[in-house]
């Protein structure tokens, strides 16, 4: 089954990066658009080097059958970037499709969605949204704003909560959380094709029995990788810790909250 045309924003990132070749295999094109430079691999394959302004997406947009959204700032930083690169950028996207008649939006969220939810607590996409930070934050808008989207104007969109994207799990938490190469161009290739699925939230995560995230059946992929057979540690899971880990700690956000002009001593 050939994926038509999609859309691959992001394209230089990490995980653009290892989604390129799986996606360019299935694609008839394959449209790669990172604000960093890119160079055309295959004969399927078209290059944008851009920011993706308002004109730039609804161009890259035209003629595709699906978008795949990786692009934004990809964990904790200010809140006036966080909105502008993850928020409004996804708006761009969105409104973009809708404007050009693409029918469906695959959009990377994250698992720190819920990420102060207790390392004990299995989560579902319907569990309440406690971010782990102004990233979370970011992705949780994001989401919301895809469901305006889906709801207002019919789009398909699904939002992948991707687990900790990594080549092989390297710390204690990665026996919950870890998202292997291989798992997740599985689960961005069934966002693509999962039938009619309107607005869908799903967790991205390989096969860990430590895993603390519910799968959504309905887009049909069995992660096939488990973090422990790489032989990590066991000491994460408690009561106590949230599902973040560190990325929750109040010291991981502080520096990037800043002093607002006119705050400080009187």
């Amino acid at each position: 089954m050939t994926l038509g045309t999609i859309v691959l924003t992001g394209a230089a990132g990490r995980i653009g990066t290892a989604l390129r070749t799986p996606l360019r295999d299935e694609a008839a094109r394959l449209v790669l658009a990172d604000r960093a430079p890119l160079h055309v691999e295959a004969p399927n394959e078209v290059v944008h080097r851009t920011d993706l302004n308002a004109g730039d997406a609804v161009r890259i947009a035209e003629g595709a059958d699906a978008i795949v959204h990786l692009a934004g700032i990809p964990d904790e930083a200010p809140l006036p970037d966080l909105v502008e690169a993850n928020v409004l950028g996804t708006h761009r996207v969105l409104e973009a499709a809708r404007l050009t008649g693409v029918p469906r939006v695959v959009i990377a969220s994250s698992n720190r969605v819920t990420g102060f939810h207790p390392s004990t607590e299995t989560v579902s996409p319907a569990s309440v949204p406690r971010p782990d930070g102004l990233y979370g934050a970011s992705k949780a808008a994001v989401e919301a704003l895809a469901h305006v989207y889906a709801d207002k104007f019919g789009l398909d969109v699904v939002c992948l909560r991707i687990g900790s994207f990594e080549l092989r799990p390297s710390e204690p938490r990665h026996l919950s959380t870890w998202l292997s190469h291989r798992d997740c161009a599985g689960f961005v290739r069934a966002a693509l094709t999962v039938p009619s699925p309107g607005f869908l939230v799903a967790y991205a995560v390989s096969a860990n029995p430590r895993r603390f995230w519910e799968l959504d059946e309905r887009l049909g992929y069995e992660p096939k990788d488990d973090a422990a057979t790489y032989g990590v540690p066991d000491t994460f899971v408690s009561p106590d810790t949230p599902q973040s880990g560190r990325l929750a700690s109040a010291e991981f956000t502080l520096p990037h909250l800043g002093t607002p002009q006119g705050a400080g001593d009187v």
